[in-house]
């Protein structure tokens, strides 16, 4: 072979030596591994670059659309939270906009101000000592793992959970939290829920089906129980009691943040206490929004009669068949910036 074709294959070969074909291996370092110079990690969809989750943390989000952190919330903010939600049972403080939910079991009749009434307050944005669940410095650190720094409350919950009366009105249906949503796109909405007690499967601990985050947004309707269904509980039309759900026992003050296009649920609480979870939805700056075209309706009275309290407009549609109700009016009652600069 004459040299100047052998020094031409050799230029080939070291090009093809140093060209990372399309289907290798990428091997990571552990979190107790100090990564080489010049070490690139890669690209992920579902989690921003940050110096708070290790690889393995991320690579668990990217495969499975939820994450917990152990005892990220503290005991005594925790007994905070839990000794206002008493005081709102009460009716000693009532906050503007705040919406308090029963159980569908229990008749007005019955009802009392009392904790063991009151299985739900929603939209706590108001009221000031709730609220701080939003702005605790160990929670957003991590929201900003998913959102990136300006961050935005948009949906706040905490969750009494009734012991069951046999007819699974204490479930909640598998659904999706992108459902409730009319705002993309989904990789920067992330939901905080922390436990403020022991919860198995025992008092209807949270339910997953990991990887379902990678999914589209299933049709959703009202499942078609014994004794009905809490308001606005809708769960998605496809649901397989057979489906390979992950249970997910956590302790008092576990966080675990997930996407919202995973399918999740919770079970029954089989218990005579009342379960405990404090929730928020939180998203990206509005100025990075994308509003879905297909915006999202609710068809049923019930949520009409529900949502209406929240004070925002109805629209009426010529010629419709349901009363259509759009949402982004409500997101401007809600919305609460927690970090980052001030959006609006």
């Amino acid at each position: 072979m004459d040299q100047p074709r052998a020094a031409a294959r050799l230029r080939v070969l070291l090009g093809q030596l140093g060209r990372r074909s399309a289907g290798a291996v990428i091997a990571h370092p552990t979190s107790g591994a100090v990564p080489p110079a010049g070490f690139h990690p890669q690209q992920f969809q579902y989690t921003r670059d940050n110096s708070v989750l290790t690889l393995e943390q991320r690579q668990f989000y990217e495969d499975n659309g939820f994450l917990v952190i152990k005892k990220l919330v503290s005991d005594a903010d925790i007994e905070c939270f839990r000794n206002e939600f008493e005081r709102i049972c009460r009716k000693e403080v009532e906050p503007m906009r705040l919406v308090v939910m029963r159980d569908v079991t229990i008749a007005k009749s019955e009802y009392v101000p009392s904790e063991k009434m009151i299985t739900k307050v929603q939209d706590f944005q108001e009221d000031e000592e709730l609220f701080r669940y939003c702005t605790l410095p160990e929670v957003l650190k991590y929201v900003e793992c998913f959102t990136g720094p300006n961050i935005m409350a948009m949906h706040t919950m905490l969750i009494n959970k009734p012991p069951d009366s046999g007819k699974k009105t204490s479930c909640h249906p598998l659904h999706q939290d992108l459902h409730y949503f009319p705002f993309r796109p989904s990789n920067n909405i992330v939901c905080a829920w922390t436990a403020m007690e022991h919860i198995d499967r025992n008092n209807g601990c949270l339910a997953v089906l990991p990887g379902t985050h990678k999914s589209s947004l299933k049709p959703h309707h009202y499942p078609q129980w014994e004794e009905g269904v809490n308001g606005i509980f809708h769960g998605i039309e496809d649901d397989d009691e057979n489906n390979d759900q992950v249970h997910l026992v956590v302790e008092k003050g576990d966080t675990v943040f997930f996407h919202p296009l995973l399918i999740h649920g919770s079970g029954r609480n089989k218990t005579q206490g009342f379960q405990k979870v404090c929730m928020n939805s939180t998203a990206f700056s509005k100025d990075e929004w994308v509003r879905n075209k297909n915006v999202k309706i609710y068809k049923h009275l019930k949520d009409l009669w529900l949502l209406s309290k929240l004070a925002f407009s109805l629209v009426y549609l010529p010629g419709n068949t349901f009363v259509y109700v759009m949402l982004f009016k409500l997101l401007s009652v809600r919305i609460r910036v927690t970090s980052g600069f001030q959006p609006y």
